[in-house]
């Protein structure tokens, strides 16, 4: 097939040896499959920021920090400059956090390099060797929803100790291949410690695999994952060995009735995206 303009470069480069065919086209970025030299994998080609239709970037952000004082200046002020250093930084984003990710054990696409806005990485494939599916295109038993949601928890876990959140967490972005889920999107990806979303974010994940697993086994629905991850997080005791129940004891001090407002406000939001997205997922 033809080559699109943004692979051009990686193709003068060495780095594609061919272009196979487009894999998918999303409201964040395009894909397509690759051949570089005997393997195959994936290109993903950021859009700009003018055609994304990602929803409230700035809180994604906040808490990524810039090793270089002028950049970071530039980002605040949003100059020509300040826009495009933080165009550059959304996207380095994913790559920086799927290499932190695989090194702690994170079931995630293997990245091999960000280059002019083209993320080349790992081609997830299931038994057969076709393209993985994702979880909303399919079905599972009890057992392997069981199986499969105690698995996500543990990644999850693995994040929140790496220091990380993946933000937009759902059935969306996570793949099925022959050894169970890897997660995959990750350009929102929060940082746990320095981001004032961090815990409503990880709760929205754990509650969104939460749920969709709970459709085949409804006893997870009763698990309160997220809760606990934090309470160990925030009282330093989380560690990748942690052995987790799913059980949590709510305080029974009097709640703070602003703060739960602003919370079920932003419940409500995020559902509402939910629900977008899976109407264009079904439109798509």
């Amino acid at each position: 097939m033809k080559i699109p303009k943004r692979i051009q470069p990686l193709v003068d480069e060495g780095l594609v040896d061919e272009v196979l065919r487009p894999l998918m086209s999303g409201k964040e970025a395009d894909v397509f499959v690759v051949r570089s030299g005997n393997e195959v994998r994936c290109a993903k080609i950021y859009k700009e920021a003018e055609k994304r239709s990602f929803k409230q970037a700035v809180q994604y952000r906040e808490g990524r920090k810039s090793r270089n004082s002028r950049r970071a200046r530039a980002m605040e002020k949003g100059s020509k400059f300040g826009r495009n250093e933080q165009e550059q930084a959304w996207q380095n984003a994913e790559v920086d956090a799927l290499f932190r990710l695989a090194y702690a054990g994170v079931r995630v696409p293997q990245p091999y390099g960000c280059f002019d806005g083209v993320l080349l990485m790992e081609l997830i494939t299931d038994e057969q060797g076709f393209v993985a599916p994702r979880l909303n295109d399919i079905s599972l038993t009890a057992e392997e929803a069981l199986a499969h949601h105690k698995l996500v928890m543990k990644d999850v876990q693995r994040m929140l100790c790496a220091g990380l959140i993946h933000g937009d967490l759902s059935e969306f972005n996570v793949l099925l291949d022959s050894k169970g889920p890897v997660i995959i999107d990750l350009p929102q990806a929060v940082d746990a410690a320095a981001n004032n979303n961090a815990k409503r974010m990880l709760e929205r994940d754990v509650n969104n695999m939460t749920h969709y697993y709970g459709q085949f086994a409804p006893e997870i629905l009763q698990t309160k994952y997220a809760k606990e991850m934090w309470a160990l997080f925030e009282s330093g005791k989380l560690n990748p060995e942690s052995e987790l129940t799913g059980k949590f004891k709510e305080s029974t001090k009097a709640a703070d009735v602003d703060s739960v407002l602003a919370e079920i406000e932003a419940a409500f939001d995020e559902e509402q995206e939910r629900k977008e997205r899976i109407r264009e997922a079904a439109e798509g």
